[in-house]
């Protein structure tokens, strides 16, 4: 069961990963996308995408230093334990909230509105379970082992055992005394990212890069400006011009 959990499951997500978003890229360009609902409704959007996006910036930016940056390596620029502990539980702590607090509100949102909810596909609600269940997990087992109880170090274990995937060198017997919370934390991140090429979610693998030298979009003032032709309605046709000076009109009798 070990080595069923920590080396094959792990390495088959992993391998869904690469293999979806490379067929997802290659096959679906036009779906890979977020598939925007703004246009639907935009005042809950304004206060819970930003709180959901930038929590799980925060939290990303906290498990690549936590899982990859080694032990030794804080500890050699002078942080220790202690406040690199003290550091990561608030920090973690309040992002993952903040993804929490977020999603609950695009949630809401999606079922709320009516135009958002009909654009909404099973796979979205898959999406959302999967995500919200490693979010939950994850918030779960920090506060219940460093905030309310004794405190666990999982750089010494879960750390070493996710570095060593990369190395081609999984050793599972890291993972056999890891808390329960955080396995199952692990085994539903996985999932999520065996699950990640097929949803909404791939728009997190695209950089905004062009945005940066994108010519500006010109827009045009309706105003009204010198050397302009009045504004009329459609219905009313082009104007007429008067006969001009010399000619005769004939009219049937």
């Amino acid at each position: 069961m070990n080595t069923l959990l920590w080396v094959i499951y792990p390495y088959l997500s992993l391998v869904i990963l690469v293999g979806g978003l490379l067929w997802r890229y290659r096959y679906d360009k036009f779906g890979w996308t977020t598939r925007s609902s703004q246009l639907y409704e935009s005042t809950i959007l304004r206060w819970g995408s930003p709180l959901f996006h930038f929590g799980v910036l925060m939290v990303l930016i906290g498990h690549v230093g936590g899982l990859l940056i080694p032990k030794a390596w804080t500890e050699a620029v002078g942080i220790t334990e202690h406040t690199y502990h003290l550091m990561a539980v608030f920090i973690g702590t309040v992002a993952g909230f903040c993804t929490l607090i977020g999603m609950g509100l695009l949630i809401a949102r999606r079922r709320l509105t009516g135009p958002v909810f009909a654009a909404t596909t099973r796979n979205d609600k898959a999406m959302y379970v999967v995500l919200a269940a490693v979010i939950v997990l994850g918030l779960w087992s920090t506060v219940r082992a460093n905030v309310t109880g004794p405190g666990y170090d999982y750089r010494e274990t879960i750390s070493p055992w996710f570095r060593s995937l990369f190395y081609l060198s999984p050793d599972p017997r890291l993972m056999a005394d890891v808390p329960v919370g955080f396995q199952i934390h692990v085994v539903a991140a996985f999932a999520l990212f065996a699950f990640w090429p097929f949803t909404r979610l791939v728009h997190a693998f695209s950089a905004p890069v062009g945005y940066l030298t994108r010519p500006y979009v010109v827009y045009r003032s309706r105003g009204d400006r010198p050397g302009l032709r009045p504004h009329r309605p459609g219905w009313e046709g082009p104007p007429r011009l008067p006969p001009s000076r010399g000619t005769r009109t004939r009219s049937r009798r």
